[in-house]
């Protein structure tokens, strides 16, 4: 199979019709071989009857329901799970993507070697509200991952190769870091294209201003699992025992004023009345803690099932 169209979806009823006969236009000018994964993630709307409808005669479109709402990134997971082409396309379901924009993507993943390529909505039709944070977690984005060709990681509209599809795994709000997640798990041929995007034509935005804060620690957690997943003691071990001396340090430096200070018949403050030794307390006491989570962390690493799991490219 050429290509599998994942879709996931909340309250889309009203576009779904659209936007399969949209896909399967332009799979068939092209020829390709396809299927469309819808996955309601939860919808109180009519979405679910849509899809069964839209199933009937039309054996390229499946549909996988949740029980309630669980979020676009555990939508995505499971239709990579379901999806068999050796493209695999994911779109948004309000018609803002543009299903005309398969062939391309299509070509750059099967037939110039991208792993993945992103969508870029050059010129947006979103409210300032939207676009401005957006841009700003872009730039924080870029800096963070080294992935500096990506102006939009958050574009619904992506093409991967099937072994990208297969060999991560998206939960809590990861989708909008997909590219970093890849990136992390060894496919470094990574591009952008960009994209035509159009105005919302049914329905109102999913999304609201608590994205961005979940965003932003969702982009710690894969930073941190991504580099130190593996081998926690390295992070909080090193900041522990810096911690650790810087104290110790502190401590022996106020120490030794006090003794030279007796040594010369000066006046000297007791050490306990220095507000820097509380410093150095605290110091010490913050570098014995992370030092210690690091052990902990380390422990719980080594007996993870997938601590020697590792992306395997080839075996000859």
């Amino acid at each position: 199979m050429d290509i599998s169209v994942v879709v996931p979806l909340y309250n889309e009823a009203e576009s779904l019709p659209e936007l399969t006969d949209w896909i399967r236009r332009v799979m068939r000018e092209h020829h390709f071989t396809y299927e469309i994964i819808l996955v309601d993630d939860g919808s109180k709307d009519d979405s679910w009857e849509v899809i069964q409808d839209l199933k009937k005669g039309h054996e390229q479109i499946s549909g996988i329901k949740f029980r309630r709402n669980y979020g676009k990134s555990a939508a995505l997971n499971v239709g990579f799970v379901a999806a068999q082409g050796d493209v695999v396309i994911t779109m948004d379901a309000d018609l803002q993507d543009s299903p005309d924009e398969i062939p391309e993507l299509y070509n750059r993943v099967k037939n110039q070697g991208a792993d993945l390529v992103s969508g870029w909505k050059q010129k947006r039709y979103d409210p300032p509200t939207k676009t401005i944070p957006t841009k700003l977690f872009n730039s924080v984005t870029r800096r963070m991952s080294g992935i500096h060709n990506l102006h939009d990681f958050n574009c619904g509209l992506k093409a991967y190769k099937k072994d990208v599809v297969k060999s991560i795994e998206v939960y809590g709000e990861m989708h909008r870091y997909i590219p970093v997640i890849a990136k992390w798990a060894g496919f470094s041929n990574i591009q952008e294209q960009v994209v035509q995007h159009y105005p919302r034509k049914y329905g109102t935005t999913k999304f609201g201003a608590g994205r961005f804060i979940k965003g932003f620690l969702d982009l710690l957690s894969i930073f941190f699992v991504g580099k130190f997943g593996k081998r926690p003691m390295h992070f909080f071990g090193t900041i522990g025992v810096m911690s650790f001396l810087i104290g110790i340090f502190i401590t022996v430096y106020i120490i030794s004023d006090k003794l030279i200070s007796i040594a010369n018949g000066t006046y000297y403050r007791n050490i306990t009345d220095q507000p820097i030794f509380y410093l150095a307390l605290v110091a010490v006491v913050i570098g014995t803690q992370l030092f210690l989570t690091g052990f902990v962390a380390e422990l719980v690493s080594r007996n993870s099932t997938e601590r020697n799991n590792y992306q395997i490219e080839r075996v000859i």
